[in-house]
């Protein structure tokens, strides 16, 4: 008889331990879901918007070859209308998504989230109502510092289809959170160049180089990343070249790997890199025809003339709260 009681105990004894651990392991299991639940009903909801990713574009259709080409055309402009470009030689080597990232689908990085939903519409750089068709030859005539496409052309209607199948679950007239670039607040004092080349040198020499130049991609008709000045870059036309727009763009973006969660710039690493990068040659661009109501120009646009008494300078670098408030006072 002892000798079958030993077994039966010893298999009790077991079962009674393991499943002791397996209620512990089960409650501190349950504990660790409900402090989960716990903090994540406690961060803030993210709404932004979020391009479809390019893997959904129904390629099987004609309508969906055309935005397939349009998302080649953004992600890959140098190949098709680069230097040395296959279907044109119209712009500089840059890319459209060196400005508009991930396609223009990436939030805070300058994306097409309102595009389709907001234009036509009036802009005050350009003295009246915009298109589309009319924004896109802006950029290339100044991001990418070359000439514009004829909007009948298979390439514009390309672009145009791809912004429009984007932006196409938009109401009209609304603006998602996430689309443009996110400024960070305006500093007290002027942004510092000579500063700004520490950043430059610590944070984006390794992938821009360190004249700015970039790096050509390995089929040599591009860049694998662009160049940020000298006669390759965007001209002094485009809306980099403002510094709230390029400190909020490396603010949120860069360097390579960040996005706006986890942002590694301070605010004035931002500001002061971007004035770093912005006072380096580049391309100019006529702009005389710009902004005819003075008023309306930003208080970061640097160049005259001004509805205010602040010179060129302070309009570049700073500081802005000055001006805000004279504008703000009208």
């Amino acid at each position: 008889m002892k000798e079958h009681w030993f077994p039966v105990m010893l298999l009790a004894i077991i079962a009674v331990v393991v499943a002791g651990k397996s209620i512990r392991a089960y409650k501190r299991r349950r504990e660790a879901d409900r402090q989960f639940a716990a903090w994540l009903a406690a961060q803030p909801v993210d709404t932004v918007w979020r391009g479809t990713n390019a893997s959904q574009i129904p390629a099987y259709s004609d309508s969906g070859q055309l935005i397939a080409y349009g998302h080649a055309l953004i992600t890959n402009t140098a190949r098709y209308l680069g230097p040395r470009g296959a279907v044109a030689r119209i712009t500089n080597g840059m890319n459209c998504q060196n400005c508009h990232l991930d396609g223009g689908t990436r939030p805070f990085g300058n994306n097409f989230g309102r595009v389709y939903a907001t234009y036509p519409q009036f802009r005050a750089r350009n003295n009246g109502v915009q298109s589309i068709y009319a924004r896109i030859n802006d950029c290339l005539q100044r991001s990418l510092n070359g000439q514009p496409l004829d909007s009948s052309s298979r390439e514009m209607q390309a672009i145009y289809a791809y912004m429009q199948w984007l932006g196409g679950d938009v109401p009209k007239g609304v603006k998602r959170g996430g689309t443009g670039i996110k400024k960070p607040p305006y500093l007290d004092r002027a942004a510092d160049p000579a500063a700004g080349r520490i950043v430059y040198n610590a944070q984006c020499r390794s992938c821009h180089g360190s004249k700015g130049q970039g790096q050509r991609n390995a089929e040599d008709y591009g860049y694998t990343y662009p160049p940020l000045w000298g006669p390759h870059s965007y001209n002094d036309g485009a809306g980099l070249y403002r510094l709230g727009n390029f400190a909020g763009f490396v603010k949120y973006n860069m360097p390579f790997g960040t996005d706006y969660h986890h942002p590694q710039l301070t605010d004035e690493e931002a500001w002061d890199v971007a004035a770093f990068v912005n006072s380096q040659p580049r391309p100019h661009k006529d702009q005389s025809m710009d902004w005819k109501n003075v008023q309306k120009k930003p208080v970061d646009f640097p160049f005259g003339p001004y509805a205010d008494t602040f010179p060129a300078s302070q309009h570049k670098y700073g500081p802005f709260i000055p001006i805000l408030k004279t504008k703000t006072n009208e």
